[in-house]
């Protein structure tokens, strides 16, 4: 299984231009191999029951284990943020095949069964980490170096490191590409994982030699990632342009640039488009069926609205809109609250706003066909007046459908097209005859899932989603 070696601890916040080769494999992602310097002793000491003075035991490096009441305190030059591990924070966080269930990995005990002033009875420090034995029932414990490391020099575990390439219309000279075949090989997950990733990086990803003859195949790759996330559309989806369902997508039609399921508290994570046939008239000399499909990276897009106009990037990331889907009957679908266009993430993961370069892209949120009413006032408007909100989706639109942002393509029979409908946006120009088009959704977090299992180690991955 190709891997990277570790998930680092802290992240850059920007992204980085394309690396030489967009089609290299997962496998040979560059591996960063990573160590925590063991603290080099090993004394054991036993706490009196009664409260009185604690010894501290420090090695010959100077390092010192002191348990305390409250905390076991580890004096390390490494310590950046705390010296100090709470008792009953270490106690909770034992990770031993009594405590976790090591086929789950979930908790096996009820924390508040923990004494509240439970303590370290005995602590022995080795090359491998920290032992303790805690007070009540005498509970062993055992606290890895890069464990007790990473925690007295950061507060919780970051997102990944994601080497975002961000990208206008140059990117139709080497979109990025993997094989159907290399995808479905179930001996190897490098197919998946080069998959994944370039969707995590790029934002899309095209899989050529995909057989078109049966959409059943379509569906089988969607799978290979995830479960096909189901809608009111159905799961996955086969259709021609009838209006089966109430939406523009099932027209011919041109579709500008948009994101699907505004309407949705969690909208969909990934989207797959696959062209099985394209019918119509015999088109005139020079001319085509039409319907080419455009893409574009709402990630840029927002990096350029914050470069260029800082304070319309503001107004988009602090107005909250209505977005609905109410074309079918009986379904009126809304997201659990108002969002704005631009959402943004300080720099501890926490939701702000603002055109701050500090403030991390999370997800765009753009179909102006599905967009309620601009608010006049409260909390959703926050002091900005609607004639101010639409100068700055101007502004935005038009970034939109400059030249060297659209990416136009024409689909192919054999080569869907997957992408990350967080960040891209997609549309079409109208088009004659009839289109069929299978493909379908994927949640974000079943996706997110894929790429870590298959692009990190196992024990990497659940590092970073337990702490």
């Amino acid at each position: 299984m190709p891997v990277r070696s570790r998930l680092p601890a802290l992240l850059p916040r920007s992204g980085h231009q394309a690396p030489t080769a967009i089609l290299t494999p997962a496998a040979r992602l560059s591996a960063r191999s990573f160590s925590f310097r063991p603290l080099p002793f090993s004394r054991r000491f036993t706490a009196p029951s009664q409260r009185r003075a604690v010894r501290s035991f420090s090695s010959g490096s100077g390092v010192q284990v002191t348990p305390t009441d409250r905390s076991v305190k580890i004096a390390s030059s490494e310590a950046t943020k705390r010296a100090e591990l709470p008792n009953f924070w270490l106690r909770d966080n034992c990770r031993c095949s009594s405590c976790v269930n090591q086929d789950t990995s979930q908790r096996n005990f009820d924390t508040f069964e923990i004494p509240a002033d439970v303590r370290a009875l005995e602590v022995k420090a080795d090359d491998k980490g920290l032992n303790v034995v805690w007070s009540g029932d005498n509970h062993k414990s055992h606290y890895p170096w890069d464990f007790i490391t990473f925690y007295q020099n950061n507060n919780h575990r970051s997102p990944e490191a994601v080497d975002f390439h961000f990208w206008g219309s140059n990117v139709a000279d080497r979109p990025p590409t993997v094989h159907f075949d290399a995808v479905m090989n179930t001996s190897s997950d490098e197919g998946i994982a080069q998959l994944t990733d370039l969707v995590r990086r790029y934002g899309f990803a095209f899989v050529e030699g995909t057989p078109f003859a049966d959409p059943a195949d379509t569906q089988r790759l969607l799978e290979r990632i995830a479960f096909i996330r189901v809608t009111h559309y159905g799961g996955f989806y086969d259709f021609v342009p009838d209006l089966a369902m109430a939406d523009t997508a099932y027209t011919n039609l041109p579709l500008p640039a948009h994101t699907d399921t505004t309407y949705f508290t969690d909208p969909a994570g990934l989207q797959a488009f696959h062209l099985l046939s394209h019918h119509g008239p015999e088109p005139a000399a020079g001319a085509s069926l039409g319907g080419s499909s455009l893409l574009v990276d709402g990630f840029h897009a927002a990096r350029l609205l914050r470069e260029e106009h800082p304070e319309d990037f503001d107004v988009l990331t602090r107005v909250r809109l209505p977005w609905h889907a109410s074309g079918n009957q009986g379904i009126t679908l809304s997201p659990d609250r108002r969002y704005p266009v631009i959402e943004v993430l300080d720099e501890q993961d926490r939701e702000t706003t603002g055109a701050s370069p500090q403030n991390r892209i999370h997800r765009i949120r753009w179909n102006n066909d599905d967009r309620g009413i601009v608010p006049f006032g409260g909390p959703d408007a926050d002091g900005i007046d609607p004639g101010r909100w639409y100068d700055a989706a101007r502004t935005w639109q038009a970034i939109l459908k400059r030249a060297d942002v659209e990416y136009w393509t024409q689909l192919q029979p054999g080569t869907p097209l997957i992408f990350d409908n967080w960040r891209v946006m997609h549309g079409r120009s109208a088009f004659v005859g009839v289109r069929r088009m299978c493909g379908g959704y994927t949640a974000r977090d079943d996706f997110i899932s894929r790429w870590r299992n298959t692009n990190y180690p196992r024990d990497e991955v659940l590092k970073q989603v337990v702490g």
